[in-house]
């Protein structure tokens, strides 16, 4: 298993990016992590709402310049890093 997805997420304001992580344990370290990045606004932990998904996830609102999708795939770099690291 994977140990983050990532989803860009629309809503009636804004697109959110969401990442879903396998260990909800981590939430905190992950948005400490994201929360000084350029572009992002704020990081939230969030409950999930819908079915078949984690508890909770990670939240990701941007500044209004950023693109979503560069951001995500910066994020996904990043997690990626992360977690090759934190496995070793």
């Amino acid at each position: 298993m994977l140990p983050f997805r990532t989803e860009i997420r629309n809503t009636p304001k804004e697109q959110t990016l969401k990442i879903y992580l396998s260990n909800i344990g981590m939430d905190k370290q992950i948005k400490e992590l994201l929360k000084s990045l350029d572009g992002v606004k704020q990081v939230e932990i969030q409950k999930s709402l819908a079915r078949n998904r984690v508890e909770e996830n990670v939240t990701i609102y941007t500044e209004d310049d950023v693109n979503i999708n560069d951001l995500k795939v910066h994020i996904e770099n990043i997690l990626t890093s992360y977690f090759n690291e934190y496995s070793h």
